[in-house]
């Protein structure tokens, strides 16, 4: 099976819009899509319809329940922090060997593709060793790169391109995910990563945008992954 990581460059980029726009125009093409949100801050269990998790299963198909909600985000911390901050709040630490054992056999479910979205950017703390970064070269799959079109998105997702680089991640695509009321250019800012960002797949995405028709963006994400 077929498997990617998302990241991005921060928090609030657009990871979860990327992936469930990725669930649903795979599952719009026949495809059997498994998508997982392993580890959440910010989860509070009475609004869990509007969390990643519920976003998630909701392109999925899947019921939100307290089993389907376990099932794809085991580690879930309340406060809006780094796990590792949010998870020293309600003491605990994430065991992150755990968490590479649970991605691997998520890996193995069966479908066509398993979709893995990470927590933050590239470099946020997972535990007092370990960052994103960590757990995408543990798993050693492709990356998917979410980024913005923010003032200042360019330097951030050219730094988080060299950091994957430096070791050794394999990076498909770099998406890049219109902000909200950025003044600044989605297509100009696309095409500047693309002069810095070599020998990388790079699709500019609007906030308004169908995620099932043949003229979507999410069918270059999924060609430009490998996914079709």
């Amino acid at each position: 099976m077929a498997g990617l990581f998302i990241t991005s460059t921060g928090t609030g980029i657009g990871k979860t819009f990327v992936t469930a726009g990725l669930i649903e125009y795979l599952r719009s093409q026949g495809r059997k899509v498994n998508a997982f949100k392993p580890v959440i801050s910010g989860f509070d269990p009475r609004a869990a319809d509007d969390s990643d998790t519920g976003i998630l299963l909701s392109a999925m198909g899947r019921p939100l329940n307290d089993a389907e909600i376990e099932r794809i985000s085991p580690w879930r911390f309340a406060a809006p922090l780094s796990p590792d901050m949010a998870a020293a709040r309600e003491k605990r630490v994430l065991d992150f060997d755990a968490l590479i054992a649970f991605s691997q056999s998520a890996m193995a479910s069966p479908g066509d593709f398993t979709l893995i979205e990470g927590v933050g950017g590239v470099m946020v703390p997972l535990d007092r060793t370990h960052t994103i970064l960590d757990w995408i070269k543990a798993l050693d799959i492709p990356v998917l790169l979410v980024a913005g079109s923010y003032l200042g998105a360019i330097s951030h997702t050219l730094s988080a391109v060299a950091v994957l680089r430096q070791n050794g991640c394999s990076l498909e695509t770099i998406v890049v995910s219109e902000t909200a009321g950025s003044g600044v250019s989605l297509d100009d800012t696309a095409g500047t990563i693309s002069r810095f960002a070599r020998n990388v797949g790079i699709v500019a995405v609007p906030r308004a945008t169908n995620t099932t028709t043949n003229e979507s963006p999410f069918g270059l994400i999924a060609e430009s992954c490998g996914l079709i």
